[in-house]
């Protein structure tokens, strides 16, 4: 049962009555989609229990007055390449709608994640696009936006503990091409540096890279694939997965710059770039291009990912796309092919 100090929550009838949050949704919306007697005993309980409809994101709608236009978006960590280029996308279609934005930075941490939550609610931002931190491996925070009815929308890392709308770039297939790419150009031997598997990022760039194995006769090597997402660790580790006896010839990274971690790492020990390793990375930052061999990688095109995830925040905020649909879009990557392969 819900504290009686708190508000009750569709959760809460959800989870008091043993159906979904969507059901308890469409009943009190008198939805045809539920039979009589559920709607009867949903709708009966909740007045039993005062439940009242979240105000910004319900009532402001149905009365037809203006929402507030101020979006929140959470990034993971500014100082990245790739975030910075979504941030452009979602402030450029919001303000093409006269939208402003409210941006905090999580730092990977869900504490600071969980305050941020509860301070753009209090602080009355239509919805919230996000990008969960490393670290975030409970949902309640989301999932209380969500019953109170403010839209959600998750970018590149996406959270599967709740059903929200998302927008990814599709990192299976940003990886099936990379990993191709490196054994059409002769490579055997093709070690993975991933985030944690606990990100659904991670499981699709590995799930890439193995079936791009697969599907040439190669398997995945254990001594080759290591939890590595960022240049410090690459630097540190590279070496001793190069000393290993028939080492790697090629390295798939996660991001630009673990790839470039493990170039640097490369030539200080005197392996050449590509005759010797070939190196492609994730993200198609500035610093692709700023390193020497330039850096082969899979561009994940950031404004178009922020575009379109402030284009479902907005629609559902306008009421052009109902707030219960999941709305799920792909982005196509593409493989930029520089200096460090073959």
């Amino acid at each position: 049962m819900p504290n009686e100090m708190s508000p009750i929550t569709m959760k809460d009838i959800a989870r008091d009555l043993g159906v979904s949050v969507a059901t308890v949704s469409r009943a009190l919306k008198n939805s045809p989609h539920i039979s009589h007697e559920q709607r009867e005993r949903i709708q009966a309980y909740a007045e039993e229990h005062h439940f009242v409809p979240n105000v910004i994101a319900g009532a402001l709608r149905l009365s037809g007055k203006q929402p507030t236009k101020v979006i929140g978006v959470i990034i993971p960590q500014f100082v990245h390449y790739y975030f910075s280029t979504i941030l452009s996308g979602i402030e450029e279609e919001a303000k093409a709608h006269g939208y402003s934005l409210l941006v905090a930075q999580s730092n990977e941490q869900y504490e600071q994640e969980v305050k941020i939550c509860k301070s753009f609610y209090e602080n009355k931002v239509c919805g919230i696009i996000v990008s969960q931190a490393k670290d975030t491996i409970k949902y309640d925070h989301f999932q209380e936006l969500i019953d109170r009815g403010l839209p959600l929308v998750f970018y590149d890392r996406i959270c599967t503990g709740v059903e929200a709308s998302r927008v990814v770039v599709d990192d299976y297939m940003g990886a099936f091409n990379a990993v191709t790419h490196l054994y059409e150009t002769g490579c055997r031997r093709i070690a993975f540096y991933g985030s944690s598997m606990k990100l659904e990022i991670s499981k699709n760039r590995y799930n890439g890279y193995r079936d791009a194995l697969l599907k040439h006769g190669l398997q995945p090597d254990e001594r080759f694939i290591r939890e590595c997402d960022n240049r410090h660790d690459a630097e540190l580790i590279t070496p001793e997965i190069l000393n290993i006896e028939d080492g790697p010839d090629a390295f798939f990274a996660v991001n630009d710059d673990t790839a470039i971690g493990i170039l640097y790492s490369a030539k200080r020990i005197g392996f050449r770039v590509p005759q010797d390793i070939s190196i492609c990375g994730f993200t198609n930052g500035e610093r692709a291009i700023a390193c020497d061999p330039m850096l082969t990688t899979v561009e994940q095109r950031g404004m178009r990912v922020g575009e379109e995830a402030a284009n479902i925040l907005i629609g559902k905020v306008e009421g052009h796309i109902p707030l219960e649909k999941i709305e799920r879009r792909i982005v196509r990557t593409r493989l930029i092919i520089r200096g460090t392969t073959r």
